[in-house]
């Protein structure tokens, strides 16, 4: 087998082979004696028809045979030979085969970059001091009493903002006269999830009562079997309730059930306040440590691994931020920081790779069953039943790489020099 490998850009390489003639031979005729084997041509017994009647009637299905038998077993084998580990899947993008001469073929494929990692050992790096406001223990006690809310039937009025309301809502295209589907459901009045002319409509109306209304909608509206159309609707309240929002004292305390004061409850807030402020501490100032490796690096990123990231974080980005109303400015500008963030996520993973690489950072089996039992007890389910998972999904190896990350950052936290700051 014959090859020539070239360097096209970046990561990007082209093989050619050229797999011999006789090998090429060698393996159509035994292709060619499988067919006939299985192949029932009239006068002839199973096995037993002349190789150029088969060939005749299979060509195409016995060259594809082929194919698929030797190209792929070419290519691992000689990536293999040469030490290339390709990123995805190389794509054979040129083949010639004809009967009696070598099978060639040229491929295309990306390569993980090779780089050297600059000093990254007593990097300076700030953090902040950590502390907590009484205003924010009152914020998260407020989320607290919105959170055990009860909602009760709301006697004698309409709906307000705030209420839970079960609706029904007919619509009729105003053009064309077709009516739409109904809609039943529950909504919270005033949520600025809800349509505008909905949240508008509803309020003072009460349970029993409808009221119709129209709302022509842009021809660029975020909800395509609406865009451009007019459409009168019939809004009725079947019912509603009101949230009513306990007293923050001794007794609302208790009634979270692990709490015996007001006091206990905010000083387990206050620790939980801490805790969320010196992860959310760490992981800046990880990201500022990558940050100042990355800025002495320059790698050149499979433009595969770039493409499949961007997708992961524009994903993240759109759920993230209500898509309503954006323009095309908006989006651009998302996308622009989608692409910019994939980039900067997928150097982030190769410099801890590297790193890891370097310093032989590992995980034994052992850390990874004890991972594998912080997940079943946080979920309450069976450890038997999440070890099977992962490997049946075939996540363990993801979650030995995040373990290996995880230690990785740990190594850098204890090589770097960390100044404190103030928190502005």
């Amino acid at each position: 087998m014959e090859n020539n490998l070239k360097i096209l850009n970046g990561c990007k390489r082209e093989i050619e082979l050229s797999i011999k003639a006789d090998e090429v031979k060698k393996e159509f005729d035994r292709i060619v004696s499988q067919f006939s084997s299985r192949a029932k041509i009239p006068g002839f017994r199973p096995g037993k028809a002349p190789a150029n009647i088969i060939k005749q009637k299979y060509y195409p299905e016995i060259k594809e045979s082929l194919i698929n038998e030797l190209v792929p077993k070419a290519l691992s084998e000689e990536l293999k030979a040469q030490n290339l580990n390709p990123v995805g899947m190389p794509v054979v993008n040129e083949l010639h085969f004809k009967e009696g001469e070598p099978l060639r073929m040229k491929a295309q494929f990306e390569v993980w970059p090779e780089f050297d990692l600059p000093e990254y050992k007593k990097i300076h790096v700030k953090k902040e001091k950590i502390s907590v406001t009484d205003k924010e223990i009152e914020q998260s006690l407020e989320d607290l009493r919105f959170r055990s809310a009860q909602y009760v039937p709301a006697e004698g009025r309409g709906v307000r903002d705030g209420d839970y309301v079960v609706i029904e809502l007919k619509g009729k295209d105003l053009t064309t006269q077709k009516l739409l589907p109904i809609e039943k459901g529950l909504v919270l009045a005033g949520h600025h999830d809800n349509e505008e002319a909905l949240n508008k409509n509803l309020m003072g109306l009460k349970p029993g009562e409808d009221k119709d209304f129209t709302i022509n909608y842009d021809k660029n509206f975020h909800n395509k079997r609406l865009a451009g159309k007019k459409i009168e609707y019939n809004l009725k309240v079947t019912s509603l309730k009101e949230r009513k929002l306990s007293e923050i004292n001794d007794e609302f305390a208790k009634d979270l059930g692990e709490y015996k004061s007001l006091k206990d409850l905010k000083e387990k807030i206050k620790k939980e306040l801490i805790l969320a402020k010196e992860e959310a501490s760490k992981n800046k100032m990880a990201e500022e440590i990558l940050k100042k490796i990355s800025e002495k690096l320059t790698i050149n990123l499979p433009e595969t691994l770039i493409e499949q990231e961007y997708a992961a974080v524009l994903k993240r980005l759109q759920s993230s931020s209500p898509q309503t109303g954006k323009t095309k400015e908006d989006l651009e500008q998302l996308k622009d920081k989608g692409k910019k963030q994939a980039e900067r996520n997928l150097k982030n993973h190769l410099i801890l790779k590297k790193l890891a690489k370097n310093e032989k950072l590992d995980v034994s089996e052992k850390e990874i069953h004890g991972e594998l039992k912080k997940i079943a007890e946080a979920n309450n389910i069976p450890l038997a039943e999440v070890v099977d998972r992962f490997n049946k999904e075939g996540k363990r190896e993801e979650l030995k790489n995040n373990l290996i990350f995880q230690k990785t950052v740990d190594f850098l936290f204890k090589h770097v020099i960390i100044e404190e700051s103030v928190s502005p």
